[in-house]
């Protein structure tokens, strides 16, 4: 029988923005998204796995590259008339594959879960507010990784409503309250900051708008750590996927968190206590679901 190693066993291990998940790290994850999964099931919100790609031309309808161009990591083909030049055994750290041995990549990495559920509902007239609810994998490049806090790929959990605004709003304002709740039931200090929404042209109406009514609010813990966020997209999303309902442009909002960064502020929160982390999950009430 085999035995483990140690660097298998350990609760978290970090290179480079690339993160490997031990067992006690992986116990936790559960524990933490089955909360957030039992507050979706509580609203309504149909579970959905999504692909892992989305496609250039379906981004570009939400102004993703002229929003997000830093955090943009494409999934480019190699090209095989170059196979001659690709790295061999044994490559040097830090190895590349150069412009010159990639074709032309139609397919993006997401950097959020929401994306793909918005697309998914693009032509559609909604005949009542629609709640969804999905896990992804998601990616950014950023200036520099550190620990759990920032990483080059992480998991993000969402809980979205599309339909009227006075509903989307409401899904926000219910879990507003339920991740203040559990983040005293964990003895965590978050705090409430406006963010801005780079949707949103800076010189335009609903920039205006933004201003005197937040569309993003972030969780932040001790150290300036965003953990999850609550976003109202206004009618964004709706016109430019052609999502209506009531006949009417639908509203979007959705509730994000970043799993890896909870477990980064519970493992400094329980003193690298994992078990007893997971054990202050788990002993979080769950909402009833809808009769």
């Amino acid at each position: 029988m085999l035995t483990p190693s140690p660097g298998l066993r350990a609760p978290v291990a970090v290179t480079d923005g690339l993160v490997t998940l031990g067992p006690e790290a992986v116990r936790l994850r559960a524990a933490l998204d089955a909360v957030f999964t039992g507050w979706a099931a509580a609203a309504g919100a149909a579970e959905v796995i999504y692909p892992p790609l989305i496609p250039v031309a379906d981004l570009a309808r939400f102004d993703y590259f002229t929003n997000f161009p830093h955090l943009v990591l494409a999934a480019a083909p190699v090209d095989t008339a170059a196979v001659a030049d690709l790295p061999t055994h044994p490559a040097a750290p830090g190895t590349g594959l150069g412009g010159h041995q990639l074709g032309e990549a139609g397919l993006v990495l997401p950097s959020a879960a929401c994306y793909n559920a918005y697309l998914s509902l693009a032509g559609t007239e909604l005949d009542e507010p629609v709640r969804l609810t999905t896990l992804a994998q998601c990616f950014r490049r950023e200036t520099h990784y550190e620990g759990l806090r920032r990483l080059h790929g992480f998991t993000m959990r969402e809980i979205i409503a599309v339909g009227d605004a006075e509903t989307v709003k409401a899904h926000l304002t219910t879990h507003k309250d339920l991740v203040l709740g559990f983040a005293a039931h964990l003895g965590l200090g978050l705090t409430t900051e406006v963010a801005t929404d780079p949707f949103f042209d800076a010189n335009g109406s609903r920039a205006v708008m933004q201003r005197l009514f937040p569309t993003k609010e972030e969780f932040v813990a001790d150290g300036g750590l965003a953990i999850a966020s609550v976003n109202y997209h206004r009618n964004f999303f709706g016109e430019r996927a052609g999502i209506a309902h009531a006949g009417a442009e639908a509203h979007t909002s959705c509730v994000a968190f970043g799993i890896e960064r909870w477990l980064h502020v519970l493992e400094t929160r329980f003193g690298g206590d994992w078990d007893a982390a997971e054990e202050a999950v788990r002993s979080f009430p769950a909402p009833q679901e809808p009769s």
